[in-house]
């Protein structure tokens, strides 16, 4: 009888659904394996395109539970990096990013909702120029795995459109000019 409970017991935990855990992943800033890139319109006739060279952040992840997912990052707006030094000057200005006053971004997340196969609408709060307002990233979940190094990865994109008023940014280069374009390549290891 001891046996038979035993069994029906040890066989019935087998058989329980594991309550699945989100892994927490720290984003891969040493091996370059993280990006955030941004576009401007330049007048209506081309764009300026640029990145933040220095960022940080983490994220927790589970493939089975996307929706639990949560997503902390930020930005030295003094490594924006538009390739033109004079340029770069005027971005960090009190015209646009401010970065005497202001030197961090931050987003946080507050709710992610699953689209399927992937693809998922993080919303957070994002902290620009001293203001902060709720701000949708279009994601996607690229892959996870091993890597070569006994590590595990996960990585993602994701896209998102802001109008820099919303920021207090009042430099007015035009309608055409009025929106900043992110574009986010996310690779983080488990810590």
């Amino acid at each position: 009888m001891k046996k038979q409970l035993l069994a029906a017991l040890i066989g019935g935990s087998l058989l329980a659904p594991m309550a699945a855990s989100a892994a927490d992943y720290v984003i891969d800033r040493e091996g370059a394996h993280a990006s955030i890139t941004f576009k401007v319109s330049h007048l209506g006739y081309s764009y300026v395109v640029g990145r933040f060279n220095d960022f940080s952040g983490d994220f927790s992840y589970d493939a089975k539970n996307p929706t639990a997912a949560k997503v902390n990052v930020k930005v030295n707006t003094l490594s924006v990096d538009s390739n033109h030094a004079e340029r770069d000057k005027h971005i960090r200005s009190a015209d646009f990013l401010n970065t005497a006053k202001f030197a961090e971004a931050t987003f946080v997340s507050t709710s992610v909702e699953d689209k399927g196969n992937g693809d998922m609408v993080i919303t957070g709060n994002f902290t620009l120029n001293g203001v902060t307002k709720p701000l949708a990233i279009q994601a996607h979940a690229v892959g996870e795995g091993q890597d070569p190094w006994g590590g595990y990865r996960a990585g993602f994109t994701g896209t998102t459109t802001f109008a820099m008023k919303d920021y207090g940014i009042k430099m007015d280069l035009g309608p055409a000019s009025a929106n900043v374009e992110l574009d986010l390549v996310v690779e983080g290891v488990r810590k």
